[in-house]
């Protein structure tokens, strides 16, 4: 089956030897992905405009990869705050509600930096 790998620039696909997401056949996994907080649209303390930033963020590398949001099947959420879980969960319902994927919700010490609150994972299989 052909592999095709979606890389976005970023200096740490190298350094660490990964990529945004890979389709191998009808499958496809996104890495952990957090939000772009600029500071005034998203921000270091708004778990809510984080998730709709990365969901928003994540619908585009799928259709990169002629996929859908409908064709996720599972996301996994991690948070540094477990408080954040009902603004989170209306975000996540924005793009999922109908949807309805397999979805984990953990609580973590830390995440890559302390101005992320959420990280999420994606698998979907397209039919």
């Amino acid at each position: 089956m052909e592999r095709k790998n979606i890389l976005t620039g970023s200096p740490w696909e190298d350094k660490m030897g990964y990529c945004r997401a890979v389709r191998i056949g009808n499958i496809v996994e996104v890495s952990g992905t957090v939000a772009i907080v600029d500071g005034i649209k998203v921000k270091a303390d708004d778990a809510y405009a984080q998730t709709m930033n990365i969901l928003e963020r994540i619908e585009i590398v799928l259709k990169d990869l002629n996929v859908s949001m409908k064709d996720v099947i599972r996301t996994r959420i991690f948070t540094s705050d477990i408080t954040s879980f009902e603004a989170v969960a209306k975000a996540h319902a924005s793009f999922f509600k109908d949807i309805k994927p397999a979805t984990g919700f953990y609580e973590v010490s830390k995440l890559v930096a302390p101005e992320y609150l959420v990280e999420i994972e994606f698998t979907a299989v397209v039919n």
